[in-house]
């Protein structure tokens, strides 16, 4: 069967429907003996048997072993720079108390973004010194949280922020060491909601002057003036999904040259520097993302040229992957359901679309109808010598934007009771996860050696009653 129009021009005809492309699957995954998705060899069928549908699978192997890629990568790049590296897992993409440990056993540092971040830290016995804490709009509550506990760092995002960080600090009489998150306008690209670092957004202080002074620099000037405030350095974070390296560069460059200028101004230099995360992955095969290695050599680079030149110590650096250690290391598991096939105009023909529905959607996977996110998936439970067919796979939600894959070539025989699997699915979906329709959150299973575990038991109807107090 031929391709269909329908299809968009990065969509190519699959030789085999049943072939697992890399690099969007885990290490772990391949095709066992008899067809099947497996994972370390368990095939998925077992999988759905003991754990149900939808179901989040994560290769444990995998994702420690991307961590280690960051934290060497990195480590062999900026060796010669007198400063080091740290790397911080960025828990916002995907954090349960097995994942926070994960990653502190392979060598990383853990950035949270709330006082429940914290507080699933803080269950996997992640050492306080090893933590930082996001959010620009953090709660009194949360920063005591932070101050109380000893946070290696807290990233402040506003001058609002940085007074009542330091108000907090005095009424406990402790010191708080910060970070301050800097907008150097660098214009990522990658969609919208997910770039940064622009002014017109609400992360940040901005560098532009205002009457002489930018925020970012009257920001400078109150944290090194109060008694229980230690300002570290600074942070930026230009966005999410980005592949190449070159705002990066243009990011290191600004914040090294603000250095400079705290340094000029007031002698002191800054110890540390955060370029942030938002490195980009496969989710389809339009996607090639850099490995590590690349990334830390070019970023590594530009430090140490732009150092030289502005005549500085070089900042310890840190930055903070999350999505490109987890995302990879996971996919979606669902079982299909009804199909329909409807009649599409495209120019003056009309072309058929088959939808499949499955039994999950939008609230396990929110980012197609927030980011018009693509994805793509493949038949798990057995191989098939039938035709691909252009397809839409859907949710069991009451949105017509409840889209799981957009656009893929599935088999023309798929039937209700198959397997799907969705792969790319280890950061923001279980984190983004809903109860939208009073449907029940999946549940997440570990696999390693052989082996799967539970992490997150799936959620119950009497979970979703248990905090609704009507009689």
């Amino acid at each position: 069967m031929p391709a269909s129009n329908l299809a968009p021009d990065w969509l190519t005809f699959p030789a085999d429907p049943n072939a697992l492309r890399e690099p969007l699957w885990p290490e772990g995954v391949a095709r066992n003996g008899d067809g099947e998705v497996a994972v370390h060899g368990i095939a998925v069928s077992e999988l759905a048997a003991e754990y149900g549908t939808p179901l989040y699978v994560v290769d444990e192997d995998d994702l420690r072993s991307r961590a280690r890629a960051f934290r060497d990568a990195f480590d062999e790049a900026f060796a010669d720079l007198a400063g080091g590296v740290d790397v911080y897992y960025a828990g916002k993409a995907f954090l349960t108390v097995d994942v926070a440990r994960w990653v502190t056993e392979e060598g990383l540092r853990l950035d949270t973004c709330s006082g429940g971040e914290l507080a699933v830290a803080r269950r996997a016995g992640v050492p306080a010194a090893n933590l930082s804490l996001h959010g620009n709009n953090k709660s009194v509550a949360e920063i005591e949280a932070a101050l109380t506990m000893g946070l290696g760092r807290i990233v402040v995002d506003s001058l609002d922020e940085l007074e009542r960080v330091g108000r907090t600090a005095e009424r406990l009489g402790t010191t708080g060491s910060i970070m301050l998150r800097l907008t150097p306008g660098v214009h990522a690209s990658t969609h919208e909601f997910i770039a940064t670092a622009h002014e017109d957004q609400k992360f940040g202080l901005s560098m532009v002057d205002d009457d002489g002074a930018s925020p970012a620099q009257r920001a400078v000037a109150f944290a090194l003036e109060h008694p229980r405030l230690e300002l570290l350095g600074v942070h930026a974070h230009i966005g999410s999904q980005i592949f190449e390296a070159s705002g990066f560069a243009v990011a290191a460059r600004k914040l090294l040259a603000f250095t400079a200028a705290v340094k000029a101004e007031h002698g002191v230099e800054l110890a540390e520097m955060d370029l942030g995360g938002g490195y980009g992955i496969a989710y389809t095969e339009a996607d090639t993302p850099r490995p590590a290695g690349e990334l830390a050599a070019a970023m590594a680079a530009v430090v140490r040229e732009t150092v030289a030149e502005l005549g500085i110590a070089c900042p310890r650096i840190s930055i903070e992957p999350g999505r490109a250690i987890s995302g990879p290391a996971g996919f979606t598991l669902y079982e299909t359901g009804v199909q329909k096939t409807v009649a599409v105009e495209a120019g003056e023909s009309t072309l058929p679309r088959r939808y499949i529905s499955v039994d999950g959607g939008m609230s396990d996977n929110a980012r197609p109808v927030l980011y018009e996110a693509d994805y793509t998936a493949v038949v798990a439970n057995r191989v098939t010598e039938s035709d691909a067919i252009v397809s839409r796979v859907v949710g069991k939600h009451c949105e017509s934007g409840d889209i799981v894959v957009r656009d893929v070539y599935l088999p023309e025989d798929v039937a209700a009771g198959d397997l799907l699997a969705v792969p790319a699915t280890g950061a923001y979906c279980w984190a983004l996860s809903s109860n939208y329709n009073y449907l029940a959150r999946p549940a997440v299973v570990a696999v390693r050696g052989g082996a799967s575990r539970l992490m997150v038991r799936r959620e119950t109807e009497d979970d979703l009653l248990a905090r609704d107090m009507g009689a």
